[in-house]
């Protein structure tokens, strides 16, 4: 799951900087990227704790 939320975390920041070259994203792009960094804080927190 950990690795999930990882992945997603990455693919959203990507997104968010892809924002900057690309415009069409709009304001969208900042509100994943706050949810890109819960889910990376998130995976900081819980570390590496086996299911």
């Amino acid at each position: 799951m950990s690795n999930l939320l990882y992945t997603v975390a990455v693919i959203l920041v990507i997104l968010w900087a892809l924002g900057f070259f690309v415009y069409s994203f709009g304001n969208i792009i900042h509100i994943l990227l706050v949810i890109a960094i819960i889910a990376i804080l998130l995976r900081l927190i819980k570390g590496n704790k086996p299911v």
